[in-house]
């Protein structure tokens, strides 16, 4: 059941700022058909279950796709997948097709559409901002193709298919389920280390905010007042800017100007890596830096260094996590460790969520009598209610149909011991399943 906190965002806030920009992730971007395809039949011709993979490995939401290479490698040893299926006697093999969104959207658009006309996937898995989830997900509901999305807010996923709804009518996608957090879940990961922060250093109660013209902006923009005003602080929008701007200095004094001790955003991280860079050098320096879509990776500290130190984020994923996988039993924490012994890299939190996406796959086809039937597996992913490495993910119980709520905690960046930065949880009041085992600390003393 939605609480008081998670009722604040209504949906009429969130379709005012998302029926205008949503409106051509869900029909102007998905690319006409190279021939005749079935809606929800079973066209697959040969015995495998095809599974297409759409990721932003290049471009600007690149970060989000770096574990992808170890995670498939992992996904495709477990017993799970390589001893396939067993339907009516005949057995089925998993076969996984891993395509490049490139982080644009109409890019998104083609590959999921050469996917379901030329592979003829039986699904869909997707993850990282809705730069690739909204038009994936577009496509393959249009199409008739189950679809499994993740790492992009519900609001922006839900309204950008199913376009602006009247307040109190609910619509469902028949194909499409989505697992990840949405606004209200930012608030009550936010929200607590905001008031943490303000009561111990008695700062002004304004909110510096971020939010540039696109899907996700949007919706941050029409979800996040409520919340904010609720907690008792008032905000600063710095302006609906466009993806790509290179020059903030107006922003910027807006926000100083108007005594912001705490900033909140939601960019591409390129835009926020010049626009912090900016505020160094011009004096900003807000006593707590709460981001969103940006930090959420170590790749994404270099490009700041120092600068980077005690901003807070939210994680859906660490190995402190205490979850394991549905395939293996293998803890979060032992899937970081073997990240981190394969690559040499640091672990990162969308691990977790690109691993999670081939569980929630599995679950649906092992429930199906026939896992060539599209109508069959996307019901049972409506119905799923299941464990994972992400924790629990029940489909039939969240915000709009399709969703599945995972609870976020708090994080800071800080100085580490065999990496140069570390993200520590310094906040579990949305997730108290999560240890806390770092200090919440101003991002600027």
């Amino acid at each position: 059941m939605a609480t008081t906190f998670e009722r604040q965002v209504s949906r009429r806030t969130v379709l005012k700022g998302l029926a205008g920009g949503a409106a051509a992730l869900a029909t102007g971007e998905i690319l006409a058909a190279c021939g005749p395809a079935l809606k929800g039949a079973g066209s697959s011709s040969t015995k495998d279950i095809v599974i297409g993979y759409v990721s932003p490995q290049t471009g600007s939401l690149a970060g989000f796709a770096v574990p992808d290479g170890f995670v498939l490698k992992q996904i495709n040893a477990t017993s799970s997948y390589t001893k396939g299926l067993t339907k009516g006697g005949k057995t089925y093999h998993f076969k996984i097709i891993e395509v490049d969104s490139q982080s644009d959207p109409t890019r998104a658009s083609q590959v999921a559409k050469n996917l379901i006309l030329q592979n003829q996937v039986d699904m869909i898995v997707t993850s990282s901002a809705p730069e690739t989830v909204n038009p994936v997900a577009a496509v393959c509901e249009s199409e008739g193709v189950p679809c499994v999305s993740t790492v992009c807010p519900w609001e922006s996923w839900y309204y950008a298919g199913l376009g602006a709804t009247p307040p109190g009518t609910t619509q469902a996608y028949k194909y499409n389920t989505l697992f990840f957090f949405g606004v209200p879940e930012f608030g009550k990961c936010f929200v607590p280390m905001w008031n943490r922060i303000q009561s111990q250093y008695a700062t002004d109660k304004v909110i510096a905010c971020m939010w540039p013209n696109d899907a996700d902006g949007n919706a941050f923009r029409m979800g996040w007042p409520p919340i904010i005003e609720a907690a008792g602080y008032s905000f600063i929008d710095g302006g609906a800017y466009p993806d790509g701007q290179t020059d903030y200095t107006t922003m910027i004094s807006l926000f100083k100007n108007g005594n912001s001790d705490f900033f909140l955003n939601g960019p591409l991280p390129p835009d926020f890596n010049t626009m912090w860079k900016q505020a160094s050098e011009q004096d900003f320096k807000p006593k707590l830096a709460t981001v969103a879509k940006v930090l959420l990776f170590p790749a994404d500290t270099v490009a700041l260094g120092a600068l980077v130190e005690n901003i807070a984020t939210d994680a859906w994923w660490t190995p402190y996590h205490p979850y394991h996988s549905s395939l293996t039993g293998e803890s979060a924490k032992a899937l970081a460790d073997g990240y981190q012994s394969a690559t040499g890299d640091q672990w990162t939190q969308s691990i977790g969520s690109t691993y999670s996406l081939f569980e929630v796959a599995h679950q649906a086809f092992a429930r199906a009598s026939d896992p060539h039937d599209k109508n069959e597996v996307a019901a049972q992913l409506q119905s799923l209610n299941m464990q994972s490495v992400c924790g629990p993910l029940d489909f039939t119980d969240g915000p709009a149909p399709g969703v599945a709520i995972i609870e976020p905690v708090g994080v800071q960046w800080k100085k580490g011991t065999n990496y140069p930065f570390t993200m520590y949880v310094v906040d579990n009041s949305a997730n108290k399943s999560v240890p806390i085992n770092g200090t919440l600390e101003p991002t600027n003393p």
